[in-house]
């Protein structure tokens, strides 16, 4: 090649680079709105399985997507500022966990595509259209009607400490999904030959003296409802339930890994890789409407047989045969 192309070659190549540089710079980056409860997610394994399935299909925080997390921290009277908070982000896609925050955010916009993690009964409380064809600016993963779990809860609790009769049930009246949990409870109660006694907490300031009044009505075990407080402050929860050696059935299965003697749950971190899945495709075009609801096919039960020692409860091998998990 003369001297002379090669020149002209070269600029016409250099001339080129800019513009694939720049091509490269306008990449676009994506804001997600995260709202949710619990603040210490982010370094939990299921909010490291978020990022996971995030990056997996493509989406990398820090590069080419920003996420705006607030935490409600189970308060209802905070998700609807938070959620507008996000919404004020300009965000393309809102996560949320928690049904207080599910409903804020569905009442927030009709707009803005919703991926909620883990919520109730979403037909029902209108949420969603169908499970199939969810319709609107929704989809996400749901679990089974929540008075079927709690049901079933409840009848682990009895088979791990078969001595217990009187059972405080830590609850949320403001949050709607309590009530379906206490119908269950009591129609599980009374063949179990149990006395539930309510103690309610709707703020984080509530919390002492709902567990206080347990103690006070002389309850011999706790049962903490499915709602977003109790997940929250859970070692807050643990911790008066080992100080007051009551054995402990919470939802959620971190609660057992912190000293709770037993917890029947979904798998948190499946889940919200799961939804990581779904704001991927959504990113990618995809419409929240034409995403079927996805619903988990396994609960895991979790059993310490390190608090059961320290409660004096001998767990029945047939139990133990049942669990996914023993801490020893």
């Amino acid at each position: 090649m003369k001297r002379r192309e090669f020149i002209k070659l070269l600029g016409g190549a250099a001339a080129g680079w800019p513009l694939a540089a720049g091509a490269q710079q306008a990449e676009k980056i994506y804001r997600i709105g995260f709202a949710a409860n619990d603040p210490t997610i982010p370094i939990t394994a299921a909010g490291a399985a978020f990022l996971d399935g995030l990056r997996e299909n493509g989406f990398v925080e820090g590069k080419n997507i920003v996420i705006e997390r607030r935490f409600a921290e189970g308060a209802a009277d905070r998700s609807d500022a938070l959620v507008q908070e996000l919404l004020r982000r300009n965000i393309d896609v809102l996560v949320t966990s928690g049904g207080q925050n599910h409903v804020a955010a569905k009442r927030a916009t009709t707009k803005i595509p919703i991926v909620m993690v883990n919520m109730v009964d979403p037909v029902r409380t209108g949420l969603v259209a169908s499970l199939a064809r969810p319709g609107g600016n929704v989809t996400g993963l749901a679990q089974v009607p929540s008075g079927e779990l709690a049901g079933k809860r409840m009848q682990l609790l009895k088979e791990a400490a078969p001595q217990i009769s009187r059972v405080a049930v830590l609850m949320n009246p403001d949050y709607p999904g309590d009530h379906a949990q206490w119908s269950a409870l009591e129609l599980a109660a009374h063949p179990l030959g149990l006395t539930l006694l309510p103690v309610s907490a709707r703020q984080s300031n509530e919390l002492t003296h709902a567990l206080t009044k347990s103690a006070a009505e002389h309850a011999d075990a706790l049962f903490a409802m499915n709602n977003g407080l109790n997940f929250t402050y859970r070692k807050v929860i643990v911790a008066f339930a080992a100080q007051h050696r009551m054995p402990l059935m919470h939802p959620n299965t971190e609660a057992a890994r912190d000293g709770g003697l037993i917890s029947y749950a979904t798998n948190r971190p499946a889940l919200f890789r799961q939804a990581a899945v779904l704001v991927g495709k959504i990113l990618k075009g995809a419409k929240p409407a034409d995403i079927p609801i996805e619903q988990p096919t396994k609960y895991e039960l979790i059993i310490n047989l390190k608090t059961a020692k320290a409660l004096g409860l001998t767990i029945p091998p047939t139990l133990l045969a049942q669990a996914d998990e023993v801490i020893e």
